[in-house]
């Protein structure tokens, strides 16, 4: 296939991609989202919040897993963290990446110290 042809369908593919109904579709936060699934008792017992996150945080293991059965990153964080220490629900989006450095002082590593 001569140059031309590939960076034609390379550029038709990239529009595509850009115009597809995920790219141009609105953010939406984690709690609307859960939200959809079973209304606010997807994640509040009776709709309401916790005092603690205990609940909360049990509704996500549930459905998520255990720190301790995620990747590399929750793994060491399972007994010290709540998943909404790190993922705020109502005020993240979906596909937010949460940082590290907000802990830690250089980021994902296994030699990383609490401030």
């Amino acid at each position: 296939m001569s140059k031309k042809i590939l960076s034609a369908l390379f550029g038709a593919a990239l529009a595509a991609l850009a115009l597809s109904p995920v790219a141009m579709a609105e953010p939406q936060e984690l709690a609307e989202m859960h939200v959809e699934m079973d209304g606010c008792e997807a994640c509040h017992e009776d709709g309401e919040p916790s005092a603690d996150g205990a609940f909360e945080f049990e509704q996500c293991q549930s459905c998520h897993g255990t720190l301790d059965e995620m990747d590399a990153v929750h793994q060491p964080h399972e007994g010290n963290l709540m998943c909404a220490d790190c993922h705020a629900p109502h005020d993240m989006n979906v596909g937010d990446t949460p940082t590290c450095d907000s802990c830690h002082d250089d980021g994902i590593t296994s030699e990383s110290v609490l401030k």
